[in-house]
């Protein structure tokens, strides 16, 4: 397993992370250390997790995520060999703590939820789920500045997250579903204020949404700010197991209909393309999506997820895979004709 530095943080972080947003609604707690389990012998050292997890977010399911993976820390007695990441949720999901702000009451409350629900006493990378101000993230394209907004300042909510790291409860920082002007400014806060300096950027990054690549790429090799790239496979798309309407049982886009943002019909002529050049290559659909994602210079990290462990074999396999130049020719041509279907 290849490992990349987390910023200049000094943590090396395996190529592939563990996602686990599916532990506690898709996946049982002993299906969850299953997959840890297997994830950690194939050498993966990175666990991605958030307090709102598991999805779709649910009252009755919350922090859920983080208390299998907690009882997995507890049930092995060996914290120090594996980099836990959480996050702090964002604005509007008023199930948790009745409206999340990114102020210094609520960051302060969630993060010692977080810890007690992992049972450890830090995190080893603590991100902001996505802005508190009104931005375009989630797939928003356009932009529409509020006079009136009321967000708390980024530099009141770095502030706060200084204090978890001087307390000893968060080793480094992160951002989430961010723009190139948060990163920026987070930057330049960090160095004018002398505020932690941000050390990813976890972001959505995959074959049918590459908007990573314009603006945001530049910025993690210039500033040494990399990508944690977050549905590398599209929801599962990119396996092509949903291409002519097909909804296998128990799969994410059967059981949950909200999650409809990799399924245009823009986005399933891609998918067909890029299917038909894996099989073309007698390459795995799914694995050859991932092993794009893991080829790109930009990247710290590449997030896998799976509800079963024959899915977790073939993401885990992703890690030995290297296209070939004439594979990676034919995915830049269907991206020129179709460019970033699902942004």
């Amino acid at each position: 397993m290849q490992t990349r530095p987390l910023g200049d943080t000094g943590i090396e972080v395996s190529r592939l992370c563990l996602g686990t947003m599916t532990f506690g609604e898709q996946n049982s707690e002993a299906e969850a250390h299953e997959q840890l389990d297997r994830a950690v012998a194939f050498g993966i050292n990175f666990i991605d997790a958030a307090e709102m997890y598991p999805v779709p977010p649910r009252a009755e399911t919350q922090g859920r995520t983080e208390t299998y993976i907690g009882s997995w820390l507890r049930r092995r007695e060996s914290r120090d060999d594996v980099i836990i990441a959480t996050k702090v949720t964002g604005p509007g999901l008023e199930h948790i703590r009745g409206g999340p702000r990114l102020d210094r009451e609520q960051i302060h409350q969630a993060i010692d939820a977080s810890l007690a629900r992992l049972q450890t006493d830090y995190v080893d990378l603590y991100q902001l789920h996505w802005p508190e101000r009104s931005t375009n993230y989630f797939g928003r394209l356009g932009y529409e500045h509020d006079e009136e907004e009321r967000a708390i300042p980024l530099e009141e909510t770095l502030g706060v997250l200084k204090e978890l790291v001087e307390a000893g409860k968060v080793r480094a920082i992160g951002l989430s579903n961010e723009t190139p002007w948060g990163v920026m400014k987070s930057l330049q806060l960090a160095e004018r204020l002398g505020l932690p300096r941000i050390a990813s950027i976890q972001n959505p990054y995959n074959l049918l949404n590459r908007t990573f690549e314009v603006g945001l790429a530049e910025i993690a090799h210039r500033e040494n700010v990399g990508l944690l790239a977050y549905s590398p496979l599209a929801f599962g798309v990119l396996s092509g197991k949903y291409l002519d309407g097909a909804r296998p049982e128990n799969a994410r886009l059967t059981l949950f209909e909200r999650f409809q943002r990799y399924t245009s019909p823009l986005a399933e002529q891609a998918t067909r393309a890029y299917v038909d050049i894996a099989r073309e290559h007698d390459l795995n659909p799914a694995q050859m999506a991932l092993a794009f994602v893991n080829s790109r210079s930009f990247l710290t990290s590449n997030i896998i997820g799976a509800t079963t462990m024959e899915q977790l074999e073939d993401n885990l396999a992703s890690e030995s895979l290297k296209l070939e130049q004439s594979v990676l020719d034919a995915i830049d041509e269907v991206h020129r004709r179709i460019p970033n279907p699902c942004p």
